[in-house]
């Protein structure tokens, strides 16, 4: 897990969804869109548009739909590549799993309970 968070850029939050941003704005310009035309496209309000487009915040149903509309659903699949899991991975997964032990207590009666409080504070 080190091995990848080091080879990511190393911009924060903020600077992504700038970024991102810029990226759909061009890519509605290029596509000959306004704002308007787009949200309705994507099925989004406009000002969910203007957010994302001004890295203000967006939801991630927001930016799918917009990705789509635009004809660029390589984004996503770059964004979250198929992970391959080996047969040998899941075994050993499956080995390292422990469950919980339940521990057993017996139950003693609410009259039991008083009984042993009552004999302990009469010793003090």
């Amino acid at each position: 897990m080190e091995a990848i968070a080091s080879l990511a850029p190393r911009k924060t939050v903020e600077e992504w969804e700038i970024y991102l941003g810029e990226q759909i704005r061009n890519l509605r310009i290029r596509a000959n869109l306004d704002q308007v035309q787009l949200a309705g496209r994507a099925d989004i309000s406009l000002g969910a548009l203007k957010n994302l487009e001004g890295g203000k915040g967006s939801s991630l149903k927001t930016l799918i739909k917009v990705v789509q509309t635009l004809g660029r659903p390589d984004w996503l699949e770059a964004l979250a590549p198929h992970v391959a899991i080996s047969p040998l991975q899941i075994m050993q997964a499956r080995a390292a799993y422990k469950p919980r032990l339940k521990v057993f207590r017996s139950r003693r009666s609410a009259k039991g309970k008083a009984a042993d409080s009552d004999t302990d504070g009469g010793e003090s």
